[in-house]
């Protein structure tokens, strides 16, 4: 397998972990398919896409137990969660993830991506979660989640690591996080509704600590502390269809290294539960110790079906550099827009993108473009008819002919 193909399917699996910490199981039936891509039109960087299959099934088998499966090249996460398990308002769930490619460490420091300090890592591991609702029959839900979770990580050399740069011991890392969640998100690339505050802790204990790089110039702590909080509002006017998205995320952590750093750049809004997004960054290009982001999303229709749409998007946000990754300045902006595309029952969609990295460092400066694509197909709702009784459906090689230039 080549380098190129390692890491575009490392990001193909790193993208499953949307799904990995939600904090409550999820009531309604969903079958996804989702497809992201973003490329940088200058400069070599860490692949930046992801293409996974997500089913979520209700009273499977029992009226009291859910399963949810993410599936990705290489990758599985799964979850099944069990209502009711200790009271009439506290679930669990029992997950089981991993794969391969799912811990790969790409190294960007200063706008340059540093294939001589990246490497591939393999991992997985199991968790059990307690879910518990505060609020029953409240319109808007406050849910608690407690998860213990362990997780093995296999690191080995890329054909481009340097012959000198040591790599992480394998180790086991056992993670703890707390969280309270008030309103939520539902998992889809533009959610018409959507209202968000919650806060959040995570504790990470390491097995097999030390030092790694060239001749030891960067470690691995034994502990790192992570806090964060959100708080978003998606909505869509009524009657003109207009649909607006803002996000305020900020975190700040103790002991964080480079495995538990907050990583923010690039513009795919399913790369994470909590994806933080600088548009014609590179993927995960900044490394923090602490940051605060602010972003927006605006979506005007351009015919009265809302089929058509002009998007327009804008992130800015305040960094601390984690130690070893620091580069000159500490505010990061970018912006980009795009045309977005709904079918009929909106069984699928599209958009396609460009967007600006304001204040990204490259070899000519400040500033980056980047090109991206996001696709969205609900198997649910294709189940409607996809065509309307009578419409000619040769009318669909329209698709065909988008997507044609990608396989020929």
């Amino acid at each position: 397998m080549t380098r190129s193909q390692g890491i575009a399917l490392a990001a193909l699996a790193s993208f499953c972990g949307v799904f990995a910490a939600q904090a409550q199981i999820d009531p309604s039936k969903r079958e996804l398919i989702q497809l992201g891509y973003n490329l940088p039109l200058e400069g070599s960087a860490p692949r930046s896409a992801y293409a996974f299959y997500y089913l979520n099934i209700p009273h499977f088998v029992r009226t009291n137990l859910t399963l949810r499966l993410a599936v990705a090249p290489v990758y599985l996460d799964s979850e099944l969660g069990v209502s009711h398990a200790i009271a009439p308002h506290t679930d669990i769930g029992f997950g089981v993830a991993g794969g391969g490619f799912a811990d790969t460490y790409s190294e960007v420091r200063a706008g340059r991506y540093l294939r001589s300090e990246s490497f591939t890592g393999h991992g997985g591991g199991g968790s059990v979660s307690l879910y518990q609702l505060f609020n029953p029959g409240q319109r808007i839900p406050l849910n608690g989640v407690a998860r213990l979770e362990s997780h093995s990580s296999f690191y080995e050399r890329d054909t481009k690591t340097a012959p000198d740069f040591i790599l992480p011991k394998n180790r086991t890392t056992l993670n703890v996080r707390t969280g309270l969640r008030w309103g939520g998100q539902e998992p889809l690339m533009i959610p018409d509704f959507a209202m968000e505050i919650s806060a959040w802790y995570e504790g990470q204990l390491r097995t097999r600590i030390g030092s790694y790089g060239f001749a030891g110039d960067r470690k691995v702590e034994q502990t790192s502390h992570l806090f964060w909080g959100r708080a978003l509002l998606a909505y869509t006017l009524t009657n003109w269809h207009h649909n607006f998205y803002v996000n305020l995320t900020l975190g700040t952590s103790l002991d964080a290294d480079r495995f538990s750093a907050y990583r923010l750049g690039g513009v795919l809004p399913l790369a994470a539960e909590f994806p933080l997004t600088l548009p014609g960054y590179y993927f995960q290009e900044i490394s923090a110790r602490q940051f605060v982001l602010l972003g927006g999303n605006y979506s005007l229709p351009l015919d009265r079906k809302d089929r058509w749409a002009i998007n327009a998007l804008a992130t800015t946000a305040g960094v601390d550099y984690s130690p070893g990754v620091e580069q000159p300045g500490h505010w990061h902006s970018g912006v980009g827009g795009g045309i977005r595309y709904r079918s009929p029952h909106n069984a699928w969609q599209m958009v396609v993108g460009y967007a600006y990295g304001i204040d990204a460092i490259r070899t000519t400066g400040r500033g980056s473009h980047s090109v991206g694509l996001l696709l969205q197909f609900d198997l649910e709702r294709a189940n409607v008819a996809l065509f309307e009784p009578g419409e000619n459906p040769m009318r669909s090689r329209g698709l065909q002919r988008i997507f044609g230039g990608f396989f020929q």
